[in-house]
């Protein structure tokens, strides 16, 4: 993920909607989708605390866009079959893993993206793996989604080479990231923690065109993690 790309970001945010044939308003799956595509991630690595669904089609959306590949950990067979079912044709498109996704993370600490389902059991172990993969292998951004709930003291950890955001998208998604190296440019143009961005889709009533805007909002509060 060396650069942020905002063709990769649209082109997989747009994916995303038609793969899930949504008429209405973008849900979070799109925003995930495009974070993953325009950080350029190649590994896609998702904990799911069920079946797997919208944010799996988000990360296969992604993967079309970067040529990269989405691995999916899932903590029962009859999960699996679920999800292949729920998937469909786009099941082929992810390697579906069954264990323990604490001890599995550790096998994909080359991942460039990590997405985790916070309502999974024993969610900040499964977030404090993901943090140190990242911190010795890939540098992986990590995103946790149905965090709402969690609140910002059920994200934290003592790794202090992180910092985590809180987006109020959907039932909350917190991207958690290493600290932006000394030699980065405040201009450099990337997901950092340290400026929050929603995302606009207009639809041309004349030629039913979607237009795709990505609006940047003042800086936020950070959260250390």
């Amino acid at each position: 993920m060396a650069f942020w790309s905002a063709e990769n970001a649209t082109e997989a945010y747009l994916r995303t909607l038609k793969m899930e044939k949504r008429g209405k308003e973008p849900d979070v799956a799109e925003f995930i989708s495009a974070i993953a595509a325009g950080n350029n991630a190649k590994l896609m690595v998702m904990t799911c605390a069920g079946v797997a669904g919208s944010t799996a089609l988000a990360l296969v959306a992604a993967a079309r866009q970067t040529g990269g590949r989405v691995v999916c950990i899932l903590n029962s067979l009859d999960h699996y079959v679920a999800s292949k079912s729920a998937l469909g044709n786009y099941g082929d498109c992810v390697n579906f893993v069954i264990g323990d996704a604490e001890t599995l993370l550790n096998d994909y600490k080359s991942a460039d993206f990590v997405l985790i389902d916070c309502n999974i059991s024993d969610h900040k172990a499964v977030l404090k793996a993901a943090q140190e993969g990242a911190k010795h292998g890939g540098g992986a951004l990590i995103v946790g989604y149905n965090a709402l709930h969690k609140g910002p003291a059920g994200c934290r950890s003592t790794n202090n080479d992180f910092k985590t955001q809180f987006l109020p998208i959907g039932e909350g998604l917190l991207v958690i990231r290493k600290g932006l190296p000394s030699n980065s440019k405040a201009g450099d143009e990337a997901i950092s923690p340290r400026k929050r961005s929603r995302w606009v889709v207009k639809v041309d009533k004349w030629t039913g065109e979607e237009h795709v805007f990505r609006i940047t909002s003042p800086p936020s509060k950070e959260i250390e993690a």
